[in-house]
């Protein structure tokens, strides 16, 4: 057992489905994390508070649900004032980094809500060189905001293309968004092998910064949280040579709908089944609903999708490799708490979905989750322990001695760390609000089931996850169900009212 405090290292991918580890999925190839999992404990029922990528981020540094935060949805901010466990541990004397993907804050600035990551602040590569603001409680760091091609590329990772040498770097990406044009012709999106080469790739970019973050700390003798962030394999589909053509579309197993599925389902989740869905009853304000357009798709462009789906994840672990030889390298390993998880699931086929939405089936908010420690985690253990990615910030608290602000409203996982054997939550929540009223459910995950229900809707879902694991069989409106759909909506109240925080003690009679 060390004695000294622990460095932490959170390693995130982006939109990963939780059954896409090769561990136990053979299609895919993943030596790296497999072996992270075979040196530490596999968490087979972590769940994210929210399906979307701003709402569940700002939830991994405030360790609170986004109804609290108030990111509450795509196109919002974090705000600064909310306490973030970089701030506890930056106090507590520890190195703090970000590289790679925070998306914190919303692509377009206003006087009222500004925004650091907006256009076209994105691409003045001279701010960005000479930042040296904390950000969220991370002292250092090194950002990047594309997926892929996209036009949104430039702070920290523009700049790093230039330093290596590709001046050119602007060709390989997308040139316009909304009001922004950053040159002529019309660069369109790519599809499957992206013409940017590996050496250029964000998964190199933030392999050698996160690499040299390590460094960085051991020479200064501090402890050190750095953030990992990846953005792969979130769409689009999109990956240099080879990694593209790695795996065979065909010997792939293609997910699709049960027949008869969407007999009871809510409408909204009929409606993506259909050709020309009318979703204008749930849009009240002018931004996109996520999800809400058809989702009806070729098999066999989906199977090609998913094939280079595969091939960002196995492109995405060879990087990951180098980061945790690193910490072998330079001594570190052995007092590092190293986690693994993403911040949302996807859909490729899965109830006939094809992209992330107000869909609260496992496939979207159910995460891969490794934990390692040496001397503390057992190795090779698995467990069915709940598990929230609010808890991550009072976990890592915990693991390095410091006080955990009141305002957080995980809990600490540690024990279960221990003991594959005990739980430490007996349920999770997801939320997901994308319109103020007309898009707005949460949904309570127990050991056995999954309730979710909708803001001002008759309708819901409810699932047994032992007898129907597939969620095939929505029981919410089954007669015979009703006593277990209100006793598990009075248990969401009663999970609702537990995590409301405390934010002081009271400390007198009066």
């Amino acid at each position: 057992m060390k004695t000294s405090r622990p460095n932490i290292l959170l390693i995130t991918s982006d939109q990963q489905h939780w059954n896409t580890l090769g561990k136990h999925f053979p299609e895919i190839h993943t030596p790296n994390l497999d072996r992270l999992a075979d040196q530490g404990m596999l968490f087979r029922r972590a769940y994210c508070p929210n399906p979307t990528c701003t709402p569940t981020r700002a939830s991994l540094i405030t360790g609170q649900y986004p109804s609290r935060h108030g990111a509450w949805s795509l196109g919002t901010k974090l705000p600064e004032s909310v306490p973030t466990v970089g701030d506890s541990l930056h106090a507590a004397g520890y190195d703090t980094a970000l590289i790679g993907k925070a998306h914190f804050q919303q692509l377009v600035s206003t006087p009222e809500h500004p925004s650091l990551e907006s256009y076209p602040l994105l691409r003045d590569l001279d701010f960005w060189k000479n930042y040296t603001q904390p950000f969220y409680g991370f002292r250092h760091i090194e950002l990047a905001r594309n997926h892929g091609d996209e036009c949104h590329v430039g702070q920290h990772y523009a700049a790093w293309m230039e330093e290596k040498g590709l001046t050119t770097w602007r060709d390989h990406f997308q040139n316009h968004w909304g009001p922004h044009s950053f040159g002529e012709p019309d660069q369109p999106p790519q599809n499957h092998r992206w013409t940017l080469t590996e050496d250029y790739h964000l998964n190199t970019w933030i392999a050698e910064r996160t690499n040299a973050r390590i460094d960085h700390a051991v020479a200064a003798q501090k402890p050190f949280f750095i953030w990992a962030s990846f953005f792969d394999p979130h769409p689009p589909y999109l990956v240099p040579a080879p990694w593209d053509t790695m795996y065979d579309p065909a010997k792939l197993t293609v997910p699709a709908a049960t027949p008869g599925e969407f007999a009871k389902a809510p409408p909204h989740l009929q409606a993506t089944q259909t050709p020309k869905p009318d979703f204008t009853s749930y849009q009240e304000t002018p931004y996109t609903n996520h999800g809400l357009h058809c989702h009806l798709h070729d098999r066999g462009k989906l199977a090609a999708n998913i094939a280079v789906y595969y091939g960002m994840m196995s492109m995405m672990d060879k990087y990951i490799g180098r980061i945790l030889d690193h910490l072998d390298a330079t001594g570190q390993a052995d007092n590092t708490l190293v986690v693994f998880t993403t911040d949302h699931g996807h859909y490729y086929g899965h109830h006939g979905l094809i992209a992330k939405g107000p869909f609260h089936y496992e496939d979207g908010i159910k995460l891969p989750f490794i934990a390692r420690w040496p001397g503390h985690i057992p190795a090779g253990a698995e467990t069915d322990s709940l598990v929230s990615l609010i808890d991550l910030p009072v976990t890592f608290l915990h693991a390095a001695g410091a006080p955990v602000p009141p305002s957080m409203q995980g809990v600490d996982l540690t024990p279960a760390l221990s003991d594959p054997a005990v739980a430490v939550r007996d349920h999770a929540i997801c939320e997901h609000r994308h319109q103020p009223t007309a898009v707005h459910l949460k949904t309570l995950v127990t050991p056995t089931h999954k309730l979710t229900v909708y803001y001002n809707r008759e309708y819901g879902e409810l699932y047994d996850l032992v007898a129907d694991p597939s969620e095939i069989n929505n029981l919410w409106a089954e007669p015979s169900a009703r006593d277990l759909r209100e006793s598990l909506t009075r248990k969401l109240l009663y999970a609702e009212m537990g995590a409301e925080p405390m934010p002081m003690p009271r400390v007198s009679v009066a």
